[in-house]
């Protein structure tokens, strides 16, 4: 099990991949508006987790970052459902997925 304080470490910069992949979405012509709204909300997810890990309580911060992960799951499938996404686009959703999944297993 990760220790708190990298658990912050790593919400905190999922949080900021998360900004950096809602940016690409938000650039792009190209980016259906599900996907847009998708990554908003896990942004919205995302910084609910600072308040979840203030409270210790491991068993909300594991269903947080499982929600995390699922959401990611899901970003990565729309992306890669729609053939005209723009592959800054791709690329950022697939880099959240992958932090998330990588959070998520190490928790586990």
């Amino acid at each position: 099990m990760l220790q708190a304080n990298e658990i912050q470490q790593r919400i905190s910069h999922i949080q900021q991949t998360i900004g950096q992949a809602e940016q690409a979405c938000m650039a792009s012509a190209d980016t259906p508006p599900a996907l847009k709204a998708h990554i908003q909300k896990m942004a919205r997810e995302a910084k609910q987790a600072d308040a979840i890990l203030k409270s210790n309580d491991q068993q909300r911060i594991l269903e947080c970052v499982d929600t995390l992960e699922d959401m990611g799951d899901d970003a990565k499938r729309m992306s890669r459902s729609d053939s005209h996404i723009a592959p800054s686009v791709e690329s950022a959703v697939t880099k959240v997925h992958a932090e998330l999944s990588e959070l998520k297993h190490k928790m586990h």
